[in-house]
Order: structure tokens, then C-alpha cells, then sequence
């Protein structure tokens, strides 16, 4: 469906015309820019907006399909970028990602928005509020849209990190060395590490193009130079979250190696334990067992202090093994 459709000049809101072909043209004649927003609009309502702005037939059909990984495209009138916001669900602590679709050319912006987690309306008002950015034309709403998703990025990331600690105590804290769950927990917290990752690491060689640091030559179409250091600057801030994804794959990698390791060692005192028992219970069996096989001859068996004796014995051994293996820690 389509969200919103303005034109905006020097900075300002104007409503435009509903043909989007009389507001393109309106815009252009005004040195100003349409901005266009759409939310998973059908092949339909896409078509329409497509032929009038002449989108490449390939982006469309990303923007339509979603699912994209993050990336800029350079086609002959557009330029077409992939964003994908993530939103971190604190009640499930939960990462989920959704997508945004940045079509750039001369005098218009059309923006597609999948899922939920998009900031878009957050942009919107935050750059009406801000005309004089706004007037920087649509290469200030490609920023925005990159600062806004950027940042929540590192919001996100402070979560994880706090959902880390947490699996951190539970691991190793003394009363109970994590539960049966705690695996299950630490497996479901790194595929939302990955899930966080593949939102972040691939919008990193986009970044570096628009600000003017990738080995391509040239600057980007549709991209004001003079913003190249505000790229370079939220460049900068997704090179802070992508340090920080890596550590936290790094670091539930190893509390689950330390929680493994642990279960291990629990259970080797565990058998130490059943051994030790096993033990102490064969000494007085095997007594029994000898004496119990009914020969007529045997010494001892009509001694009067015979069963006494025999009881003391095992009582004897017994009480020995049980001393010797606390001394050894296996008790």
C-alpha cells in the first residue's frame, strides 16, 4: 500500500498531485523532490510506480520478493540500496530483521518497507522537522534513512550484550553451573548473533561507497558529494556494531564451550561417584558371594563368632574404601 506521497521543496512539505507522473514533473519544475513511501505493496500498486519513475525491471523485483541481503545498485536512471533494520524483541529476547528498499534518481525518492522493524515514519518526521537538511534533496533522506537503521543497530547490540552477561552468570555461577536448558539458550542466543550479522556485514561495502572510501572510482549517481563525510560518519558507527557482532560470536562461542566443559566435568565426578559406590558395595557382595556357595568343607563355618566376625569385616572394608575415596574427592 502506498504510506505517503509528498513534495518537498526548500526543505518543506508540500502535497503533491495523486498522479505520480504530474507530481514528478511539479517537483523538477520546483528544484525540489518526491518522496514516495510504500509498505509490501502488491505487483500492482509497484507497477504503477515503476513504469512512471522508470525503475529497472531487476530492482523491482527485489523490492517486490524482499528477502535481499544488504547492497547498493547503480542502474542508468536510479540508484537502488537495501537496508535491514533489525528490532530486538526484549519480553523473547529475540532479534528479528525486516527490509528497506531506497530507489534514488533525479528529483524522486521511493521507498518500499517490509516487516515492522522499519524506521521510516521516525525519519520522515525527524528530516520535516530538519529543513535545512531536507533541502539537501533525496540524498539527505538516503542518509537519514542509513543513520536511523545504523543506529538502532548499536541499540541492539548494547541488548545482546546484556543477554551475554546474563548467560555468562548463569554459566558460571557456583550454585548451579547452568541448567539443562542453558545449551538450548546459548544455541538460540548465536543464531540470533547470526541473524544480527547478516544484517550488518554486508550494508558495510555499500557504506564505503557512498562515503568515497572503496577502491571503485568515481562517486555514486544521485549521491550528493558534499555528503560524503555523513556517510563516512555512519561508516564509522557500523564499523563499531560489526566489531561488536564479532566479539559476541566470539564470546557465546566460548561460554559454550565453557558450559560443555563443565558438563563434562560433572559428569566425571558423577561416574567417580557411582565408581566409588560400585566399590564399596562389591567388597561385602563378594564376601557374601564366597560364603554362600554351600560347600561342606570351608573354614570358619561353625566357628561361633563366625557371622560377627564376617560382618565386622565388611563393615571394616567398607568404612576403609569410603575414607579413602573422600580423601581423594571422589565422595
Amino acid at each position: 500500500m502506498i504510506v505517503d506521497c509528498a513534495i518537498y521543496r526548500d526543505g518543506r512539505r508540500r502535497e503533491g498531485p495523486g498522479d505520480f507522473s504530474d507530481a514528478l514533473d511539479e517537483a523538477r519544475a520546483a528544484g525540489g523532490f518526491v518522496w514516495i513511501g510504500l509498505h509490501e505493496p502488491t505487483g500492482g500498486e509497484f507497477d504503477t510506480v515503476a513504469e512512471e519513475f522508470g525503475l529497472h525491471p531487476l530492482a523491482v523485483e527485489d523490492a517486490l520478493n524482499a528477502h535481499q541481503r544488504p547492497k547498493l545498485e547503480v542502474y542508468d536512471d536510479s540508484l537502488f540500496v537495501v537496508f535491514k533494520p533489525v528490532v530486538y524483541e526484549p519480553k523473547s529476547d529475540a532479534v528479528s530483521t525486516g527490509e528497506v528498499m531506497v530507489f534514488l534518481g533525479d528529483g524522486f525518492v521511493v521507498t518500499v518497507r517490509h516487516g515492522e522493524g522499519a524506521p521510516l515514519a521516525a525519519v520522515r518526521r525527524r528530516l520535516e522537522h530538519e529543513p535545512h537538511l531536507l533541502a539537501k534533496g533525496p540524498t539527505a533522506v538516503l542518509y537519514a534513512i542509513a543513520d536511523a537503521t545504523v543506529d538502532h543497530y548499536l541499540d541492539v547490540a548494547t541488548e545482546l550484550q546484556n543477554d551475554l552477561e546474563e548467560l555468562e552468570a548463569e554459566v558460571f555461577s557456583p550454585a548451579s553451573g547452568g541448567s539443562r536448558n542453558t545449551a538450548s539458550r546459548i544455541y538460540t542466543f548465536k543464531r540470533q548473533v547470526l541473524e544480527f550479522r547478516r544484517a550488518t556485514v554486508p550494508l558495510a561495502p555499500p557504506l564505503s561507497r557512498l562515503a568515497g572510501t572503496a577502491s571503485a572510482n568515481g562517486g555514486v549517481p544521485f549521491v550528493n558529494d558534499k555528503a560524503r563525510p555523513f556517510f563516512r560518519d555512519v561508516s564509522d558507527h557500523l564499523t563499531r556494531v560489526n566489531e561488536s557482532v564479532e566479539g559476541l560470536d566470539r564470546l557465546v562461542s566460548d561460554v559454550l564451550s565453557a558450559h560443555l566443559a563443565q558438563m563434562s566435568v560433572r559428569q566425571n565426578d558423577d561416574m567417580r561417584k557411582i565408581s566409588a559406590w560400585a566399590a564399596m558395595a562389591a567388597v561385602p557382595t563378594m564376601i557374601a558371594g564366597i560364603y554362600g556357595m554351600n560347600f561342606d568343607h570351608m573354614p570358619e563355618l561353625h566357628w561361633v563368632w563366625s557371622y560377627p566376625a564376617v560382618i565386622a569385616v565388611m563393615a571394616g572394608l567398607v568404612g576403609f574404601l569410603y575414607r579413602l575415596f573422600k580423601r581423594r574427592g571422589w565422595l
